[in-house]
This record gives structure tokens, sequence and C-alpha cells, in this order.
């Protein structure tokens, strides 16, 4: 199929997926989906996140400690993180970040879990993965503070505005749309793709979680990447084959630059 697309952001680690997971990679492999990027939260999901990707050629692994779970970030979880990224199959770290929306956890806590976790990403030349809830000013004084990246790093999920956008690119930042770009209260994050050069662009889902619209409220799954693909071609003027092909590359580059998945 033309129409390849990689899903740089799910979780097939989620239970939502274990009664049905064969039939969602159907799926995702009848839409044009070739690649699945599935991202861990804590240790836990981490683990899942790697057994999926030993299991199935289509699957990729990202490990890593979400703000939610932050007092997980110890020295022996480190030390797993690690092993993970440089024995395989892990192609990134995340993901990590800074939650101020639900607050599970005290600022300086989630601060010094992203801290180490993007430390342990720039010493093993990894990139990572970064969620931002309600944390933009927080987020972006760390990245600041602890660039550059020569491995590059994903503002996954992105709903900022394009200035911030355009901070995250000067930092070496992939930006990474998901369902929300589809819906129609989505005025700030239209404009901010209309700032991000196609080079610089990432697709997810972030399943099972933001379906798309028209679909929004149901069980989001990897097949509707192709949703998000047609909004965003359709707000930047290009053809879908065109974004398609430009945010795999794009994914192939960042997460596995030895070679290519096709």
């Amino acid at each position: 199929m033309s129409r390849f697309l990689i899903d740089s952001h799910a979780h097939l680690n989620d239970e939502r997926f274990a009664p049905d997971l064969p039939e969602v990679l159907q799926r995702a492999s009848a839409a044009g989906v070739v690649k699945i990027l599935t991202v861990g939260y804590n240790m836990s999901s981490s683990q899942s996140a790697v057994e999926l990707a030993s299991g199935h050629e289509m699957i990729w692994a990202a490990v890593g400690i979400h703000p939610h779970d932050a007092p997980e970030c110890r020295e022996d979880n480190l030390e797993q993180l690690r092993v993970w990224l440089t024995a395989g199959p892990a192609v990134a770290l995340g993901e990590i970040g800074l939650d101020y929306y639900w607050n599970t956890w005290d600022k300086e806590v989630q601060k010094k879990a992203f801290r180490e976790q993007i430390d342990l990403a720039k010493t093993l030349r990894v990139p990572f993965i970064v969620h931002n809830r309600d944390a933009h000013g927080d987020v972006m004084a760390m990245l600041k503070e602890h660039g550059p990246y020569p491995a590059g790093f994903v503002m996954h999920c992105f709903s900022g505005s394009a200035e911030l956008a355009l901070c995250c690119l000067r930092l070496n930042g992939f930006i990474s749309f998901a369902g929300p770009v589809t819906f129609q209260n989505a005025s700030q994050v239209v404009r901010a793709a209309k700032a991000v050069p196609l080079e610089r662009l990432l697709l997810e889902t972030d399943c099972p979680y933001l379906s798309p619209h028209p679909l929004r409220g149901q069980r989001n799954e990897p097949a509707r990447v192709t949703l998000v693909a047609e909004a965003l071609a359709g707000i930047l003027g290009v053809k879908f084959e065109e974004l398609a092909r430009r945010t795999t590359n794009n994914a192939e580059a960042l997460f596995c630059p030895g070679g290519m998945v096709r």
C-alpha cells in the first residue's frame, strides 16, 4: 500500500486492547500503518511494551516513567530502562515530562523524575518523548536548561501555541499531532501545525485515548492515524501521500536511524 504511516505514540499495552489486539493490528496494517510505537508510562507498562515489540514486527517500544508515576524513578528502575534501551528492543525513552492538570505528585517530584530521565536519554543518545499538560513554562525551562539534544525529542500530542512549537524546534524537537487536531475547537493546535515544517512533523493516535473526529469518544486505535493525517494534510495544503511519506521518514530517522522500516 502506498499510504504508509507510522503511529508514533500508542498504548497497545493498555488492558483495553487485550481482548482483540490481533484484530487491532490487522486493521492498522489494512489502513497502511507500517509501525506503531507502543509507549510505556511506568515500569509495568514499559515491560509490556518491550514484550509486544519483541513479539510483533510492526511494533516498536518506548520505555519510561510518566509524571503520574514519578516516584518510580529510582536508581534500580533507571538501570532497567537503560538495559531496555541498550539491549533492545526499545527505541526511545518515554513518556516522560510534567503534568500539572492532575497534579498527582508534587511538582518537584515530577521535575526530578523528568530531569533524571532526560539525563539518561542524553547519556544513551536516544530520543525521548515529552508529556506536557498544563506545564508549558516549566517543561520548556527544563528543556532549555538541559539541552542540546543531538538525538532529538518529541513533544507528544501537541496542544500548545505556535510559539511553543517553534521553541521546541530550536532545541531539535519534533512536534507530534494526534486526534485533537481534528476537533472543532482546535484553532490553537491548527495554528501550531501551520508553523511546523514538514521535516519536523509526526503523527500519532495516543490510543486508546483521543479518538479523532468523527469517532470522538470511542476507543481509539492505530488505524485511525489516517484521520489525523487527512486532517493535517488539509490544514497544510499538501497531498495525503506527501504527508504520509514525510512523517514516516521523520519517524524512521528519529527512532530507527540505522535503517528503514518498510
